[in-house]
């Protein structure tokens, strides 16, 4: 790794490291494993000046100190470097891992606030994501959401613009097919299993959060998307809190527009294939 880098880190951490060793991942920045002359061990995330970074420490400071969710202690933060505690992930996630992020996740759903959205913009993915507050659920979902990420996606030349055009008209009909929520819960909002860490007692850690206050089940559709969590989580979760009628049929693909949005901005490909096919479930 670069002399650079060593130096920065030494300036972070107060000591040079003893190694420096390139961990999977790292499709927004680089990330490796640092390890210091006394034994001690961080993840560090070397990135752009874009600002990515900064708030990615920011958000899990927020985590930290404003929910029990398990998140990696942050030691440092700036615009190119992050540099966080370290933490064993053993891989994969059990059904008592399952259950056990259910209870996770539905103790920070249940954090609440008066607006939805948040008192500041974050990331997804490393793009910009706008929390501009409302009241209404429906109208942020709409305009912080979907149209924002689709025409973001348009302008890079990433959706089509027939594709946009119906995204549109979907989100004018929008609260046909959705409900304002009883009140806005607290998210991770990037809810995959590679930001899931766990060893054999369960989850050790979430890492790369996309916060902000939302109704909680775009979280649990996110959940779905890639086949994070199955029939165990969902079991469980409905323990602490219900899950309303009509997610699963309706809802779940409603709300995974806005991560398939993210992926088309980012990858395009086969992305634009599966909007289009949300889109069509609900209109000509």
């Amino acid at each position: 790794m670069a002399t650079d880098l060593e130096f920065q880190i030494q300036l972070a951490l107060g000591h040079a490291p003893h190694s420096i060793k390139p961990l999977s991942g790292g499709s927004v920045a680089e990330v490796f494993q640092i390890s210091m002359p006394d034994g001690d061990q961080f993840v560090g995330k070397l990135g752009q000046s874009s600002g990515a970074l900064l708030s990615e420490g920011w958000m899990l400071e927020y985590l930290r100190n404003n929910s029990s969710l398990p998140v990696p202690k942050v030691f440092y933060s700036s615009d190119q470097l992050l540099i966080m505690e370290y933490l064993h992930n053993e891989g994969g996630i059990s059904d008592s891992a399952q259950k056990h992020a259910a209870d996770l996740l539905a103790a920070l759903h249940d954090i609440t606030s008066s607006n939805y959205g948040l008192n500041k913009d974050t990331v997804i993915g490393g793009l910009h994501q706008p929390n501009n507050t409302s009241k209404q659920w429906i109208t942020f979902f709409r305009d912080q959401r979907l149209i924002y990420m689709g025409r973001q996606s348009l302008e890079v030349g990433k959706l089509p613009s027939n594709l946009m055009k119906k995204l549109e008209l979907f989100c004018e009909r929008l609260d046909e097919f959705i409900e304002e929520p009883s009140y806005p819960g607290l998210i991770h909002g990037d809810m995959w299993g590679g930001n899931i860490l766990c060893d054999r007692t369960g989850v050790i850690g979430f890492i790369d959060p996309a916060i902000y206050f939302a109704d909680p089940e775009i979280e649990l559709a996110f959940s779905t998307l890639f086949g994070t969590f199955g029939k165990t989580f969902f079991d469980r979760y409905a323990e602490h809190r219900k899950i309303k009628p009509d997610f699963f049929e309706i809802r779940k693909d409603i709300y995974n527009l806005y991560p398939l949005l993210v992926h088309v901005r980012l990858f395009g490909g086969s992305y634009v294939n599966s909007v289009n096919k949300i889109l069509s479930k609900f209109i000509n």
